[in-house]
């Protein structure tokens, strides 16, 4: 691992104190948990504080309640912390009091209110077993900049003794991952360390090297597919940008690619010139008439090779399977010997064909290690291919990030010491 200099859970004297976690349980789309993936993945931090004997108060944040037009935030069920309470209680047998805040604007909660006094007085005589915050950004000094944010990082602060970030996933500096370690001594969970440690399979791959990076939005990945060019053997694109980075290259137009996307896809065209050998296109796509779904005689499947210049296409939504039976493409993830994904190849839930091909084709090379990013990545090899994604929790040649993008980030910044929460627990 990079040379460590922040502080470890380990090293942490926890008896009788209490211990404010930032974890990163945004698993809850509108109450419910598709995968719990990432609330297992902390429980070995949450069960080891407790075994020290530690009192602990958790939070996290859920969805995005706040609508940064017009600054307001929507505090209701969709972005709740309850279903995962609900979880947590049934899976561990233990109480868990969530407190409820009152002093509320259109901007959400002004602060931690003297309330929650009641509750941790309960904590420390064991009546309940652990505090979980509201959402975080239900807060309005969660995410604001100056004296707001950190007083309310000031108030967090006032209800332990230590602060403890297992959020890998949580890779903004907000006042509940950045700021309260100014006023609490903060160390790394054990979920953290996993992650900074496969990140080291990133930094220092076994070679050959190959990413596969896909995505909705080529300006919110651009500098890191920079980045990924540089450090890769390979890169192979999924997605709207790969749609984008082929009108960019070939002239031609795809339905939906906005200006904005072409302008980052031609300059990332003109970067990767400077490594002729290392992009890997993939020839067989998926033009759609229709977003509604994948409808008989409405879809077809193309070869890129064969597309002149100036040629108008529909939505193009997935990659076609034949792509990856291409022998090019075949000997580059056969002979890889590190592979980094963060991509769904299709438009979900109808496209499907392009995900499942490369999910397969890289389970076939047994000798490679595997690092899949979070979120949507995750999620689509759960739902697709259900057994592998199993096998993949335990296997040691596979490891799935809860964090693509901060698994992006950090690719990006050339170090992890780059994403700010981690930083901060170098103070």
């Amino acid at each position: 691992m990079e040379n460590i200099s922040f502080k470890q859970l380990q090293d942490a004297d926890l008896k009788g104190k209490t211990v404010l976690v930032r974890i990163d349980h945004n698993v809850v789309k509108k109450g419910i948990i598709h995968d719990p993936y990432r609330i297992d993945a902390t429980l070995g931090t949450l069960f080891y504080i407790i075994a020290k004997g530690g009192k602990l108060i958790l939070m996290s944040h859920v969805g995005r309640p706040k609508d940064k037009k017009a600054g307001t935030i929507n505090i209701n069920v969709d972005t709740s912390v309850q279903p995962i309470v609900d979880y947590l209680q049934s899976k561990l047998h233990i109480t868990i009091g969530v407190p409820e805040f009152h002093q509320y604007e259109t901007k959400g909660y002004i602060g931690i209110e003297t309330s929650i006094n009641h509750m941790i007085k309960d904590l420390k005589e064991n009546i309940i077993d652990c505090i979980y915050l509201p959402n975080t950004r239900w807060f309005a000094g969660e995410e604001a900049k100056g004296e707001e944010g950190e007083r309310f990082a000031y108030q967090l602060a006032g209800l332990a003794d230590i602060f403890v970030n297992d959020a890998f996933g949580s890779w903004q500096a907000h006042a509940s991952t950045v700021a309260v370690t100014k006023y609490l001594p903060s160390y790394a969970g054990f979920l953290m360390q996993k992650e900074l440690l496969n990140l080291d399979r990133i930094y220092k791959p076994e070679r050959p090297f190959v990413a596969v990076v896909a995505g909705a939005k080529f300006d919110t990945k651009i500098d890191s597919l920079n980045a990924l060019l540089k450090v890769a053997d390979h890169l192979v694109l999924g997605g709207v940008i790969y749609n984008a980075y082929l009108c960019a290259k070939y002239g031609f137009e795809i339905k939906g690619i906005e200006a904005e996307d072409m302008e980052h896809a031609k300059a990332f065209v003109e970067f990767a010139k400077q490594y002729p050998d290392k992009m890997i296109e993939l020839p067989y796509i998926i033009e759609s008439d229709t977003m509604e779904g994948k409808l008989e005689g409405k879809n077809r499947k193309l070869d890129i090779r064969k597309i002149k210049a100036g040629t108008k296409l529909n939505y193009v939504l997935d990659v076609a399977k034949e792509s990856f039976m291409e022998q090019s493409v075949l000997d580059v993830f056969r002979k890889a010997k590190t592979v980094f994904v963060n991509a769904v190849m299709g438009y979900t839930p109808h496209f499907n064909e392009g995900t499942i091909a490369l999910d397969q084709m890289i389970d076939e090379n047994l000798d490679a290690v595997k690092l899949y990013g979070g979120g949507d990545t995750m999620q689509e090899l759960k739902r697709l291919l259900p057994g592998l994604y199993i096998v993949a929790l335990d296997n040691p040649k596979y490891y799935i990030f809860t964090g693509g993008g901060a698994v992006l980030k950090a690719i990006q910044e050339g170090t992890y010491q780059g994403l700010e929460p981690v930083k901060a627990l170098c103070r």
